[in-house]
């Protein structure tokens, strides 16, 4: 046997126990809100001696029940820019009415140069969106949507877009009852 041999199939030295680090920390606390991060981009200033890079995050969050915010900020890091977003998300929050699983009527919002539709959809439908309409309906209660995004393809618009005609949504109760809707339900009911 050569040296080389003779070194590669020697036993090694016992490591000593291992340590799992999940067992020695506390059960981790259900949080109250999901938060999901949709677009992480880094951006650049120009001064006199170069670029200076910082990170802006888009992040939204949602209870999965009715509620759901969106945020966008800069940090010098992309943790600070994600902590910044969720903060700034967690104090916009709506909330949105609901119908089951799915919304109670159609919505159409433009908000800069996007514009998002969204439809409720039978129990089964799932969620048919587009990326950044789905990530934000994700955190909702919502699980039956018929959405289209038309227009700018800006995530942040998109995102500020459904937040918009998630907030139009009213409940069908009030919806039935308002004046200006009576008609269009007479018209709809004798079809």
């Amino acid at each position: 046997m050569t040296e080389q041999n003779a070194t590669a199939q020697a036993p090694r030295a016992p490591r000593g126990p291992r340590r799992d680090n999940r067992r020695d920390q506390a059960p981790a606390e259900p949080k109250e809100f999901e938060e999901v991060v949709i677009n992480i981009d880094r951006v650049a200033r120009v001064v006199k001696g170069g670029r200076r890079f910082r990170f802006k995050a888009l992040v939204v969050v949602g209870n999965r029940k009715d509620k759901v915010g969106v945020g966008v900020a800069k940090g010098a890091d992309v943790q600070t820019a994600v902590a910044k977003a969720t903060d700034v998300a967690k104090k916009h929050l709506i909330t949105i009415a609901l119908e089951g699983d799915t919304i109670p009527h159609d919505a159409e919002v433009k908000f800069t140069g996007a514009q998002v539709l969204i439809k409720p959809a039978a129990p089964g439908t799932g969620i048919i969106a587009g990326g950044v309409v789905r990530s934000v309906v994700s955190v909702t209660g919502i699980h039956n949507l018929i959405s289209k995004s038309l227009g700018s393809t800006n995530k942040i618009n998109i995102a500020y877009a459904t937040i918009k005609a998630l907030e139009e949504l009213v409940p069908k109760d009030k919806w039935l009852n308002a004046p200006k809707n009576a008609a269009k339900v007479a018209k709809k009911e004798e079809k």
